[in-house]
């Protein structure tokens, strides 16, 4: 997922409010991370990547990109490890030019989706152009349908490059699946502190924010109360090391959470372990290794142990809230 497109227009953000964290049972003032994933299955790269993240890193969540190539290959792997925080990275555009997918549902259910190879528009603002609500709606029932199919409920949805947050429209369709299904959704309705000064304009006031957070906490879902969502613009360059784009990413991923305010946060990411292929698909390849990289950085897990940073998962949150009266 690139970078959310969420800005809260508003004077100032008060946090004198209980957080969703402190609702859900966390320590008050405590920093909850979910150390979170987007784009598995979109490659070979990606699923790589976010395996060694994991297992040799500190990152516990992620989600996945049902239309793409590579969904089988770590649906394996989930069969081997079914207690994965593992959600859908809702995906209604295809934004490569050699590489691309098209969407589950069809172009005959959902011709406002589809450009003239046949693939999803490669940006959010055609999706947005030609693409209904409705058509939105049926992709990405589509899209959790092929997820149940092959055995898996995801722990929460997601979505790739912002696309479900470009029109109102398009956001209702999201929340409604979510609370619907029961199926927690990323939507920050809390403080929206980093998140408001991090983002760029759709227009989401905080007076709307929360009372979308609350109508999710009502419903019976966890609730973000912030989103992190600055680390694909840390590029790095091609000629850092492993070494030196470990520290240059681990880094900037400690200055800013230095920067969070106390509550639940995602901290989204994109962990990918480049093989020669992945040039061919993206030039994004050093950005996306040097997270998986920080992940795995024994500077960063000493961060995160010495603050009392408190690591958790969706599908924590949702238990959580589960027990919450």
């Amino acid at each position: 997922m690139r970078k959310l497109t969420l800005l809260l227009l508003c004077p100032f953000i008060s946090l004198a409010q209980t957080t969703y964290a402190e609702k859900l049972g966390y320590p008050k003032d405590a920093k909850v991370l979910i150390l979170h994933i987007d784009d598995v299955g979109m490659s070979y790269d990606s699923n790589l990547g976010a395996i060694k993240a994991m297992e040799e890193g500190v990152a516990n969540s992620l989600s996945m990109m049902m239309p793409c190539p590579w969904i089988p290959g770590f649906f394996k792997y989930l069969e081997k490890h079914p207690t994965l925080d593992a959600g859908l990275h809702l995906t209604l555009t295809s934004e490569w030019d050699n590489y691309r997918w098209g969407p589950l549902a069809g172009k005959p259910a959902v011709p406002g989706l589809v450009d003239k190879q046949g693939a999803m528009w490669d940006n959010v603002r055609l999706t947005a152009t030609n693409a209904s609500p409705d058509e939105i709606e049926t992709e990405i029932r589509a899209q959790l349908e092929r997820s149940r199919s092959m055995g898996w409920e995801p722990t929460h949805l997601d979505s790739h490059m912002g696309t479900l947050f470009a029109t109102e429209d398009y956001l209702k369709r999201y929340l409604k699946v979510g609370m619907e299904e029961n199926i927690p959704v990323m939507f920050p309705g809390g403080h929206n502190t980093m998140i408001a000064k991090t983002a760029g304009a759709t227009g989401l006031t905080k007076d709307i924010t929360d009372a979308i957070g609350q109508q999710l906490w009502e419903s019976g879902l966890p609730v973000l109360d912030d989103l992190h969502n600055v680390s694909y613009g840390w590029k790095g360059n091609e000629t850092m090391n492993d070494e030196d784009l470990m520290a240059y990413k681990t880094k900037k991923y400690i200055e800013t959470i230095e920067k969070l305010e106390p509550g639940l946060t995602m901290v989204i990411m994109h962990c990918t372990w480049p093989t020669e292929v992945f040039g061919e698909i993206s030039t994004s390849g050093v950005t996306r290794k040097g997270d998986m990289l920080a992940m795995m950085s024994p500077e960063f897990k000493s961060y995160l142990r010495a603050n009392n940073i408190v690591l958790t998962t969706w599908r924590e949150a949702k238990k959580r809230r589960d027990a919450v009266h």
